[in-house]
């Protein structure tokens, strides 16, 4: 900007890049002179706040000058976005923008490099430059090598020499260049066999070659699997990796084998034709064309034999084609080549050897005793052991041919001559049959002859259900747990049992037991267990009761099982006082931390949610409350006369989750005790005196002793009796013990000072008094105060515990009338009990309109600490 002073001000880059064109074109020596090229290094990835060069420093400029130089980038082009350029010390930043090498020089060459070009202005026109900043972006290893496919597959034949090389041709690729780039290869696991080498072509670029090792066989392994690693030049180094899977392909370097070479196979006479003889089997380790086996009959197997055996070529199934003579034995010897390709066959010779049949075979005939049908015969499993099953009667035998029969096959089952008659053989069980072990058997008799004749009988036996199982639960005690105050027809629990028999036998339904509450349904069906109602743990916390799973087989059979049912407590009562208010009454001076009461707090939550806490709400300074046992307590001894009543709110919290709450309102009373002595109000000191004139007529009241109590009741009935005189004519004033009201008995005939020491005390247990000194002086006038301020008492010696009467007196003075006084007394003790009594009265209509009031929300007041 250009300073006011001196110039014009230019308000827009436009302006100033307008200014540039029109120096450009005007003034091309001044545009060739101040022309400055700047060339800068920086990594790529840089965060934003780099210094990447001082343009001012660089060009070696003076920025003290006035106006001060401007530096401003060109017209905006796109790698502006990269740097920040500080317009007036012409330092440049990076930008928020991250430099990505790879991003941003995507097309060029790794040797042509990655560059930014800026055009910096320095303005003023008196100080205009052009200088062109070239920022150089070095490389940083940001990349990892990556193969373009996750899987390579090499195909390598299992015949290649040892040093023969396979390309890998999907070799890693890094974006990064120069050492950052790919630099070698490598396999994690080149078992034994194999390593990588790595060549370079004409352009730089890397391709991993696979080397063999040692010698390969398709047949001892046809493939490896291993991952090749792309590793960069960086520090550290990154890796790349891919699945190399190298398979090995076949070549034909196995010949088929026989499994047997020798095989012997007898006839007989009688045999059918198209019987199977045998099946000889030879196996090539190679795969596809090179396992490819045919078989043929050797060239030496002359013609006859070809004509009466038929060898299926791609099988190597032998079958018997012609019909064989019967009264001849023979014996054939058959050479049979397994051929493969480009090999020498391989021989197996078959001996076939036929014996002459001399009588027809052993005939069996079966006679059933149990229910057959189709050859299978049935039995029920409640059948006994040694239940008959069939009779086998042995025919076609030569009188002198010795036959033996005997049983074949897995069961509880016999076959045993039957009693003395020849040939005859009776199949019975041994044991009983059990048909959820096993439902069919089949056994075989077999029968030979002497001549080596066999004739197989296969007899099925399939085992008939009963309804011989009880339907078993997989649990004979079901524990369910529901949490209380679930919503109507809640599911409980489904209810599974099995049976062992088969059909409707099988089939299980479900029925409550008898002692089942209504409120809990059972599904016969499916067996689930539901509640039709909420359930209060409050009300009951368990139920227990039968079910039975009973089947449809005939007779039916069931089983039971309990259940028993939890219901979970849920924090939905709260605490309950088992009052309302509490009212206690303590004696004043209470000792501190001594029981004022205990307040007595249910929860008919179970658990936590049933452990109750309290709390005072408002006086927590002077009161404390045990918060288990619920007693409440004063910190301090309290004083009735600072006040007599306190109103504590407690809160109970339970221990659920929310928790809930109760308040309560405890009424402290303080009971009155005789702690306070009368307090004498006047005469207000000891050496204070009244002027009493001679004339004074009796019966006039002269003066009173004014005290007051602050105890209540009896404690504060204040009774006034004069208890010593001094000086004076003795009896020649009395006072009244009630009002304290002092008057003249009897005429005054000497002159001076009469002092009265008055004893104020209360009618409490025990009393407590006070004393006064009443100072009369008997005079016309009051001419010589110092006079009668030297006839006052400075001091007086006088027992605290009321003088005994003296019957005489004392100079005359008469014994004050006692019946009086305890008349006084009997008064006072009257009014104390009324005033209790009202006190009392007042109490209980206090709190029983106190409860009418509507309870206010805890959080809507703040309760104060109240008193009378």
């Amino acid at each position: 900007m250009w300073n006011t002073k001196r110039g014009p001000c230019l308000h827009s880059k436009g302006e100033l890049w307008g200014l540039f064109i029109l120096l450009l074109y005007t003034s091309p020596l001044c545009c060739s002179s101040n022309f400055s090229h700047l060339i800068y290094k920086i990594k790529e990835g840089l965060p934003e706040g780099i210094l990447i060069g001082a343009i001012s420093a660089d060009l070696k400029l003076d920025l003290s000058v006035s106006p001060p130089r401007l530096f401003n980038l060109e017209l905006k082009t796109d790698n502006q976005q990269y740097v920040n350029l500080n317009n007036t010390t012409g330092e440049l930043f990076t930008s928020a923008v991250e430099i990505d090498r790879e991003a941003l020089c995507a097309e060029s060459h790794e040797g042509q490099g990655c560059a930014i070009f800026l055009d910096v202005l320095i303005l003023p026109q008196q100080y205009f430059q052009l200088v062109k900043v070239k920022i150089i972006i070095e490389d940083v290893n940001d990349n990892r090598p990556h193969f373009p496919v996750d899987e390579i597959r090499v195909s390598v034949p299992e015949n290649a020499p040892v040093n023969a090389r396979f390309a890998v041709e999907q070799s890693a690729v890094d974006p990064d260049i120069g050492i950052h780039s790919v630099q070698t290869y490598w396999l994690v696991n080149d078992y034994g066999v194999f390593t990588l080498d790595v060549e370079e072509n004409e352009g730089g670029e890397l391709t991993p070659f696979l080397i063999i090792t040692e010698s390969l066989d398709r047949e001892t392994q046809a493939e490896y699997v291993t991952d090749i690693i792309a590793e960069d030049g960086g520090s550290p180094p990154l890796l790349g990796t891919a699945t190399l899977k190298i398979i090995i392909t076949d070549i034909n370097d196995n010949c088929p084998k026989f499994t047997e070479s020798l095989v012997n196979v007898t006839l007989y006479g009688n045999t059918t034709k198209g019987m199977q003889l045998a099946r000889l089997q030879a196996y090539d380790p190679d795969e596809g064309a090179n396992a490819l086996i045919t078989y043929t009959f050797s060239e030496r197997v002359t013609q006859e034999s070809r004509n009466l055996f038929h060898l299926d070529t791609n099988t190597g199934v032998l079958k018997l084609a012609g019909k064989i003579d019967n009264n001849t034995g023979k014996l054939y010897k058959l050479i049979v080549l397994a051929n493969g390709p480009t090999c020498i066959p391989e021989v197996a010779t078959v001996t076939i050897h036929i014996i002459k049949q001399l009588s027809g075979p052993p005939v069996v005939i079966p006679r059933y005793i149990a229910s057959e049908k189709d050859g299978v015969v049935s039995l029920s499993e409640s059948e006994p052991p040694f239940s008959p099953i069939a009779f086998f009667t042995i025919k076609n035998t030569e009188p002198q041919q010795k036959i033996e029969c005997l049983l074949e096959g897995a069961g509880p089952f016999r076959l045993v001559p039957y009693e003395q008659f020849k040939n005859e053989y009776l199949l019975e069980t041994t044991e009983l049959l059990d048909y959820e072990q096993q439902q069919d058997y089949e056994i075989v008799i077999v029968v030979r002859n002497s001549h080596g004749l066999v004739v197989n009988t296969v007899v099925k036996v399939h085992v008939l259900d009963v309804n011989d199982n009880a339907p078993v639960f997989k649990q004979s005690f079901i524990d369910i747990t529901v949490e209380e105050n679930n919503p109507p027809n809640t599911f409980l629990a489904q209810l599974q049992a099995t049976d062992a028999d088969s059909e409707s036998r099988g089939e299980v339904y479900y029925l409550l037991g008898t002692d089942a509450p209504t409120i809990f349904d059972l599904d016969r069906s499916t067996g689930v267990l539901t509640v039709s109602t909420s359930l209060d743990r409050e009300e009951k916390e368990t139920y227990r009761f039968m079910v039975r799973a009973v089947d449809r087989g005939t007779p039916r059979k069931e089983s039971i099982a309990t259940v028993i049912i939890t219901v979970q407590d849920r924090n939905d009562n709260s605490p309950r006082f088992i009052n309302k208010d509490f009212t206690f009454f303590v004696p004043e001076n209470f000792p501190g931390f001594g029981e004022i009461g205990v307040l007595t707090v249910t929860d008919a939550d179970a658990g936590e949610n049933g452990w109750v806490a309290l709390s005072i709400l408002n006086g927590s300074d002077i009161f404390v409350i045990d918060t288990g046992r619920g007693a409440l307590r004063a910190k301090t001894s309290l004083d009735r006369e600072q006040q007599g009543t306190y109103y504590v709110w407690i809160e109970a919290i339970d221990g659920g989750e929310p928790a809930l709450s109760c308040i309560t309102t405890v009424t402290v009373l303080l009971l009155d005790v005789n702690d306070n002595p009368p307090t004498v109000l006047f005469p207000q000191s000891n050496q204070s005196y009244m002027l009493v004139l001679p004339n004074t007529l009796p019966g006039t009241s002269i003066t009173e002793v004014y005290a007051v109590d602050r105890d209540t009741g009896m404690n504060a009935v204040i009774a006034y009796s004069i208890i010593k005189r001094t000086d004076g004519e003795p009896g020649s004033f009395d006072i009244d013990p009630y009002t304290g009201n002092i008057t003249l008995r009897k005429a005054l005939s000497n002159r001076g000072l009469y002092s009265l020491w008055v004893k104020v005390r209360d009618h409490g247990q025990p009393e407590l008094y006070s004393t006064v000194l009443v100072n009369l002086f008997v005079n016309e006038t009051v001419s010589n105060e110092t006079l009668i301020q030297s006839l006052l008492p400075r001091s007086v010696d006088i027992d605290h515990g009321e003088l005994p009467p003296d019957k005489k007196g004392r100079k005359g003075e008469q014994v004050p009338n006692m019946c009086g006084e305890y008349q006084v007394l009997l008064l006072a003790l009257t009014a104390t009990c009324l005033g209790l009594f009202l006190t009392v009265v007042s109490l209980v209509t206090y709190i029983c309109c106190k409860k009418r009031k509507p309870k206010k929300k805890r959080s809507d007041i703040e309760i104060p600490l109240n008193s009378l």
